[in-house]
């Protein structure tokens, strides 16, 4: 089976809320050019709709990869 390319594209899921009135309604994953974002929508409601306003936020990179780069940075001499 072939992997599937999910380069400039987005995911949502609904979100539970909790006890949380602030957390979001929808959060998800988005894919801009290879690059991976975490993103979070919450439900609005204008004068003549609802509507979905958002944030994205680059994804944490994992601390096995920050090690690395601390390392190759120690080499640097300045």
């Amino acid at each position: 089976m072939a992997e599937y390319d999910n380069t400039n594209t987005f995911t949502l899921f609904k979100n539970d809320k909790g006890d949380n009135p602030k957390r979001p309604d929808y959060t998800g994953n988005l894919n801009i050019d290879g690059i991976e974002f975490r993103i979070s929508g919450w439900i609005r409601e204008g004068q003549k709709s609802k509507f979905i306003s958002g944030t994205a936020q680059l994804k944490e990179v994992n601390s096995e990869a920050k090690r690395e780069v601390a390392k190759e940075n120690e080499d640097v001499p300045f």
